[in-house]
């Protein structure tokens, strides 16, 4: 990959040696599976977005946007907005179900925030497909190195990491899309680092807060952009000052330095797509539960369930939580009802969270017991495993050990997109979308990618494409 900064001897701020490394890459620096991966996470992430659309979250995140005659598209609405509030909305859609890709070495969700950013921006300005792809790698970049570096499991119980890192990923990504020079792109960052937020009390009151963070993360790295455009001045030092980032959130100490893409790695390869829509901290744990529920004929013998997991997951807000559940992000958080679910039904899917009733699943959440295992411990972040073990009253012993999660495969994330797409959107549009993103070093206007994400109009264009229509005339 062999990035390159302008050289520099001086002393200089990590952001401002980051946002050096960030304007020096190019398509031809990004290995062939990071830019597959990056492609497969947008369609991923358009999916998500799709499926959530109707969800109580989506429409009241719909509703704030301002109603304008032209801007940014909304996916799956007919709705135009600003850039900053088209940001917001679709990072709340893609975060409705839970399902979004997951960074597990900083324990975020880059993509939620670093794609409505993106999508949104290149609506408001014409970019190619080769600066989208950059500008995504650098963010999840930027989100996995600042969060390995800045992410603990203590603050990880008071702060969501998504709302920490996802403005400084945002940010970075839509500098790097609009080309913004080099002080402006600091700015931005820095401005960005200064919202960095989102609390974790929603675990314990069941709270819908969790699936507005990416939406405020995004809106606020394009407001920092913006901000950063018309002329504004952020700190310099906004990571390792005294006043920054690291010592503001206060477990470790700043790095001198925090590299990108060090030694020709690049973090989008650490990224997964989820295959339940769940907590990450749950997906393991439900792979495991449905192998044994394949051995499993009649569900009313399970008499003890031990689920062995690494210490992270266990003590992550909302994961260790047997219930009641009030709401369906309590059920989707829990390690106790995925697993139940997974056994009951063999499967766990976004219905299953739509009765949080079932006696034959909550019978099984209260009876589940985690325990902390240390080889999966010692493993994580690098591997996530799991172990579901039950005793039945025959006296029959079944378990599986999984040292990893199973991500979603390309076949999975295409089906699912395409199935999502085709109810909102229709056949023609969901290939033509598809088809795009496959070949997106190819197209010269990116922006087209979110405008084709709308309902056709009576007369076959959306109002998103008719206001770029009218803009180019």
């Amino acid at each position: 990959m062999a990035i390159t900064a302008h050289p520099d001897h001086r002393q200089v701020s990590i952001a401002r040696a980051m946002v050096r490394t960030a304007r020096a890459v190019e398509l031809s620096h990004l290995s062939a599976p990071a830019q597959a991966k990056l492609k497969m996470c947008l369609l991923d992430f358009l999916s998500c977005a799709f499926e959530a659309r109707d969800l109580p979250t989506s429409r009241q995140a719909i509703a704030v946007a301002a109603k304008l005659t032209s801007g940014s598209a909304i996916v799956g609405s007919d709705a135009v907005t600003s850039a900053a509030d088209a940001g917001f909305v679709n990072a709340t859609l893609g975060h409705g179900l839970v399902r979004e890709d997951m960074h597990a070495g900083s324990i975020g969700h880059h993509g939620v925030v670093i794609w409505p950013v993106l999508l949104a921006l290149a609506q408001r300005t014409p970019v190619s497909g080769v600066r989208l792809l950059c500008a995504a790698a650098v963010g999840y970049e930027v989100g996995g190195r600042v969060g390995r570096t800045l992410m603990t499991a203590g603050l990880a119980q008071l702060f969501r990491p998504t709302g920490i890192l996802g403005p400084l990923a945002g940010a970075m990504a839509g500098s790097v899309l609009l080309g913004l020079d080099e002080d402006a792109s600091v700015s931005a960052l820095a401005l960005a680092a200064n919202t960095s937020s989102g609390l974790n009390q929603w675990p314990h009151e069941g709270g819908s807060d969790m699936y507005f963070h990416p939406g405020f993360a995004a809106r606020s790295a394009i407001t920092a952009i913006e901000l950063a455009e018309a002329g504004a001045y952020g700190s310099e030092h906004i990571i390792e000052g005294p006043g920054g980032l690291f010592a503001a959130f206060g477990r470790v100490r700043s790095p001198d330095a925090i590299a990108l893409f060090p030694d020709d790695s690049e973090e989008i390869l650490a990224v997964y797509n989820k295959p339940v829509p769940a907590c990450n901290f749950a997906q393991t744990a439900c792979q495991a539960a449905i192998r044994v529920a394949q051995e499993i004929d009649n569900v009313g013998a399970i008499d003890a369930i031990t689920v062995h997991l690494p210490d992270a997951a266990i003590d992550y807000p909302g994961c260790d939580f047997p219930g009641p559940y009030r709401h369906a992000l309590q059920a989707k958080m829990s390690i106790q009802y995925g697993v139940a679910a997974a056994l009951v039904r063999k499967s766990v899917a976004e219905h299953d969270y739509r009765r949080l009733d079932d006696p034959a699943i909550l019978r099984l959440a209260i009876l589940m017991r985690l325990k902390r295992d240390s080889e999966f411990t010692a493993a994580f972040p690098g591997a996530q495993g799991a172990e579901v073990e039950v005793s039945l009253s025959t006296g029959a012993r079944i378990s599986r050990r999984i040292a990893d999660v199973v991500a979603a495969t390309e076949s999975e994330i295409r089906a699912r997109f395409r199935d999502a797409a085709n109810e909102v959107i229709g056949m023609e549009r969901t290939d033509a979308v598809e088809e795009m993103i496959d070949g997106l070093e190819r197209f010269n206007h990116a922006g087209r990618i979110a405008e084709l994400c709308t309902p056709a109009g009576r007369k076959g264009k959306s109002r998103a494409v008719a206001s770029r229509a009218r803009t180019e005339r």
